[in-house]
C-alpha cells in the first residue's frame, strides 16, 4: 500500500498548489529518486483531467540538465543552448510541478563558477517565462522536495527523520492539508495589508542595519502556490533603495557550494561589498554574474514557525518563522519588481533577538513576532 503521506503530498501539489484543471498540460520534473511522488501526481493529475508530462532525470542539483554530468563535459556552444523540451512546456503549458530530488546535492562544488554562471545565464529565459506568465496567470508553477539521503545528511538527520520533518512541513498528517494551507493565507493577508502604499522599510538588529524602500510595490502572500512548504510575506523593493549592511546567519548554499558568514553592504542598492568567512571567491563571483546580480530581486519575511533548525535546503529554511530573507538577482514581476538577473540567491538572517523592522516610522515587526496595530 502507497504511504498516505505521499498520496496527501500529491494532493496539495495537484489541488492546491497547481490547481489542476482538465486539458492542463503539465510539467513534472524530477529525478529517478522520486519515483513513488511522481508516479502519484501522474495519477492524480490524470485524475483531474489534466496532461501529465514526465521529464525524470539521473539525480543531480539543478534543474534543465543531468547536472554535474552537464556541466563537467559540455562546450561552451552547448552550455548556451536553452532546452528545447522545457523552453516549449515553460512558453506554453499551464503548468509544472517541480520536485527537487537530489542523491548529491555536493556535486557541482568543485565545478568552475563560470561554467555554472554560463549555463544558468542561458537557461534564464526558461526562468524569465515561468515567472513572467506566473505573474499574469497562465503558468501555474510549485517547487518543492521528495526526501532522499543527500537532504537528510544535509540537515543532521537520519532518513526517517528527514522524512517526517518534510512531510510534516507540507501538513500531510492533517486531515485536510489542502485546507490547512487556505488557512496560512488567511493568517498571512492582516500583514499584506498593513503593507499597502507603505514606503520605507528600516531594519534593524545585531546582524543588520539596512534601509529599503517598497514604495509602488506589492507584497505577496504566499501559501503553498509557488513553493511547498510554505509561509512568508515577500515583495521585490525599489531596485536602487538599499543601503546598510547585513550578516547572513545561515550559510547561503548555491548550486552545491555554501557561502559560510557572507556579510554584504549595500550603497544605492548595489552590493558594493561582498565577504564570507568561507567561499568568498565564489560569493564574489557568483554576484559579479550579470548586470542585475548585485541587486535585490526579493526582500522576504518567513512566517513558519513549525520550520524552526537549519536544513541546508532554502525551500525550507527560507521559511523560518522569525527570520527575513532576500534574494540577489533575478525578481518576481507580480511585485513590480524589475530587476533581472540568471541568479536568484535567497539568504537568510534571524531576527529573533534584539531585532525590529519599522515601516514608514512604526514598529511592525519586533524579535521574530509582527506587532503592527491590526
Amino acid at each position: 500500500m502507497a504511504d498516505i503521506r505521499i498520496q496527501k503530498y500529491a494532493q496539495v501539489l495537484v489541488e492546491h498548489s497547481a490547481r489542476v484543471k482538465p486539458g492542463d498540460r503539465i510539467l513534472l520534473e524530477g529525478t529517478t529518486a522520486a519515483e513513488p511522488i511522481l508516479r502519484e501526481l501522474y495519477i492524480q493529475i490524470l485524475e483531474k483531467g489534466g496532461h501529465p508530462h514526465l521529464m525524470m532525470t539521473l539525480p543531480g542539483t539543478m534543474p534543465f540538465s543531468q547536472d554535474e554530468l552537464y556541466l563537467t563535459y559540455a562546450n561552451d556552444s552547448q552550455l548556451d543552448f536553452v532546452p528545447s523540451f522545457y523552453k516549449l512546456a515553460y512558453d506554453q503549458f499551464e503548468g509544472r510541478i517541480r520536485m527537487h530530488s537530489a542523491t548529491n546535492t555536493k556535486g557541482t562544488t568543485n565545478i568552475d563558477p563560470a561554467k555554472i554562471q554560463r549555463r544558468s545565464k542561458a537557461t534564464s529565459v526558461i526562468t524569465e517565462s515561468q515567472f513572467r506568465r506566473g505573474a499574469e496567470g497562465v503558468f501555474k508553477w510549485v517547487t518543492t522536495l521528495y526526501p532522499t539521503e543527500a537532504y537528510a545528511q544535509d540537515a543532521g538527520m537520519s532518513l526517517k527523520e528527514y522524512e517526517d520533518f518534510v512531510f510534516n512541513a507540507v501538513h500531510t498528517n492533517e486531515e485536510n492539508p489542502v485546507a490547512f494551507w487556505q488557512s496560512v493565507k488567511d493568517k498571512q493577508q492582516s500583514a499584506v495589508d498593513f503593507m499597502k502604499d507603505k514606503s520605507q522599510v528600516i531594519l534593524r538588529g545585531p546582524n543588520v542595519e539596512l534601509t529599503l524602500n517598497v514604495k509602488g510595490r506589492t507584497f505577496m502572500n504566499s501559501y503553498g502556490l509557488f513553493n511547498m512548504p510554505d509561509g512568508e510575506i515577500y515583495t521585490g523593493p525599489v531596485e536602487d533603495s538599499a543601503n546598510g549592511w547585513v550578516k547572513f546567519t545561515y550559510p547561503a548554499n548555491y548550486g552545491g557550494t555554501s557561502v559560510e558568514g557572507a556579510e554584504l553592504t549595500f550603497s544605492n542598492g548595489r552590493v558594493s561589498v561582498a565577504k564570507a568567512e568561507k567561499n568568498q571567491d565564489f560569493l564574489v563571483k557568483t554576484l559579479d554574474s550579470d548586470a542585475g546580480s548585485r541587486f535585490i530581486g526579493e526582500f522576504a519575511i518567513g512566517t513558519n514557525f513549525d520550520i524552526q533548525q537549519f536544513t541546508g535546503n532554502i525551500l525550507f529554511d527560507e521559511k523560518i518563522g522569525g527570520s527575513f530573507h532576500m534574494a540577489l538577482g533575478a525578481g518576481y514581476p507580480e511585485t513590480g519588481s524589475k530587476n533581472k538577473s540568471a541568479i536568484h540567491w535567497d539568504m537568510i538572517c534571524d531576527l529573533r533577538t534584539d531585532s525590529e523592522i519599522l515601516v514608514d516610522g512604526e514598529l511592525f515587526y519586533k524579535d521574530g513576532q509582527f506587532v503592527f496595530d491590526k
